[in-house]
């Protein structure tokens, strides 16, 4: 069962569920998210943004972030164990328009296989549904399977077209390739 607690009168700036908690990022966690799965080529691998080269690219991201937050109710989220306060991953909600947003999802690699990924999704649909979103979608490679299986389990489905061409950074610079589309409607 899932258990959310926002922490904040108006914003979900940090979300707890049975064993995560996601918060806004700050700019003193460059390190951790650089070590942890930012600059890791088999986590990065299938993922829309290039792997970080060096603590800079992920100052530069902590910055986005910060820009995200001020301009929507939400951005981008770390994803922190509740039980013993490690880093996990990253996920969060980009807004294309008040009722419109894109969500992802990238873990480290020893918090794969651990039910994380499913327990985050579903945690930012729920938000997505309190702030009055509409339609979330989310991309990912389509050998991805894993990822895939996650989005299913919490209620994406095929978007219509069901792929889109766009640039996975880390398999193969400057090339355009299909991605599968996931689509999840909150009316």
């Amino acid at each position: 069962m899932l258990w959310l607690g926002y922490r904040g009168a108006v914003e979900p700036g940090e979300v707890e569920t049975a064993r995560l908690i996601l918060r806004r990022p700050r700019m003193n966690d460059a390190a951790s998210i650089f070590e942890r799965y930012a600059s890791d080529p088999d986590v990065t691998r299938f993922l829309g943004w290039p792997r970080h080269a060096s603590i800079h690219a992920t100052e530069a991201f902590l910055q986005f972030s910060e820009q995200e937050w001020e301009r929507w109710p939400v951005g981008p989220y770390l994803i922190v164990s509740r039980a013993d306060g490690r880093l996990l991953g990253s996920s969060g909600l980009s807004f294309q328009s008040a009722h419109e947003a894109v969500t992802g999802y990238v873990l480290a690699k020893d918090a794969w296989g651990r039910g994380y990924a499913t327990e985050t999704l579903t945690a930012v649909v729920a938000v997505a549904r309190r702030l009055g979103v509409r339609r979330l979608t989310a991309q990912c490679h389509p050998e991805h399977w894993p990822s895939r299986r996650v989005l299913e389990k919490c209620g994406f489905v095929r978007d219509d077209p069901p792929t889109l061409v766009v640039e996975f950074p880390n398999l193969t610079p400057g090339r355009q390739q299909e991605a599968a589309c996931y689509v999840l409607l909150l009316s």
